[in-house]
């Protein structure tokens, strides 16, 4: 795993740690983890936008972090998204695939690549969604599968980046309520 230059850092920090807030907000069960995640659009000439934020198990469903901000934000209406990203940069009506197209995803743990439920994986689900690039805290430990989620994403495209300085933190976060 490679550490982000130091300018990257200043960047991301700021949105991994409101992921770690996020993970924090999840019920910890002893059979997964407890993750965190942050959908942040990143359009040309823009700030950043926080468009929106999941964690483990907050849906119904045994749903995961990346699924729950994907559902929120794919949920919003053309006069919701315009009003989270004013002005609005393209000519069409605001539709979310142009924006999801633009969107970093912040997640304190590696995106799954197989779930034990039978669910869709998280890997899989921001794949559809065209995502631009997935920043990660922590690469997902082998507690329950072997995860290759980052694999995945990069083998559709997608830019990986290893968010570095907050590894412990963000696993920390994932075990909580595990007896490991």
């Amino acid at each position: 795993m490679s550490k982000l230059p130091t300018s990257d850092e200043h960047e991301h920090d700021p949105f991994v740690r409101q992921a770690l807030e996020q993970a924090a907000c999840c019920e910890p069960v002893p059979t997964a983890f407890c993750v965190g995640c942050v959908l942040v659009g990143r359009l040309p000439d823009s700030d950043p936008i926080v468009l929106s934020k999941g964690f483990s198990r907050e849906l119904p469903g045994n749903t995961h972090a990346e699924a729950n901000a994907l559902a929120k934000v794919e949920s919003l209406s053309s006069p919701q998204l315009q009003s989270l990203v004013s002005p609005w940069p393209w000519e069409a009506a605001p539709v979310i695939e142009d924006l999801l197209r633009h969107v970093d995803v912040y997640t304190t743990l590696e995106p799954c690549s197989v779930r034990t439920s039978g669910l869709p994986a998280c890997a899989d689900a921001l794949i559809r969604a065209r995502i631009r690039r997935c920043i990660i805290g922590v690469r997902e430990p082998d507690d329950f599968v072997k995860c290759e989620g980052a694999q995945k994403l990069k083998d559709a495209g997608i830019e990986v980046i290893w968010y570095g300085g907050l590894e412990q933190e963000c696993l920390d976060a994932a075990r909580r309520g595990h007896h490991i």
